[in-house]
């Protein structure tokens, strides 16, 4: 159903130092990049850009949504730890360390350079 998600950013060149070290952590690599964004996909089909980060089109400064959030699903609790580890070690802000959720799913949510929240998840067995 969803294509692709974009994240705005106001400084292109640290996003996409936080990003491929970050995204690397959940086996997503950048597949493009020019002046304007960067793309990142599964490392099994670079074709297929899952994540933008972009400068905004309209040249205005990019801000955050009120409510928005990114979600990556990955594999492991170790996977979302190691994710929330690194984000936060690369500059992020906590919005919630690694832990069971209500759902029974394993979490963790953060900020990214820019204020995006974005969160990785992993399905447990009970």
């Amino acid at each position: 159903m969803i294509g692709f998600v974009m994240v705005g950013t106001n400084d292109l060149d640290k996003a996409i130092n936080y990003y491929d070290a970050l995204l690397e952590s959940i086996d997503l690599k950048r597949a493009v990049t020019n002046e304007k964004y960067a793309g990142y996909s599964s490392k099994e089909r670079p074709e297929n850009i899952e994540f933008y980060v972009t400068n905004p089109a309209n040249k205005e400064k990019a801000t955050y949504g009120n409510g928005a959030q990114v979600s990556f699903v990955v594999n492991s609790k170790g996977t979302v730890d190691k994710f929330y580890n690194l984000g936060i070690k690369l500059g992020g802000k906590d919005e919630g360390g690694p832990g069971i959720r209500p759902s029974g799913e394993y979490y963790c949510y953060l900020r990214d350079l820019d204020g995006n929240k974005i969160c990785a998840f992993a399905k447990i067995d009970n």
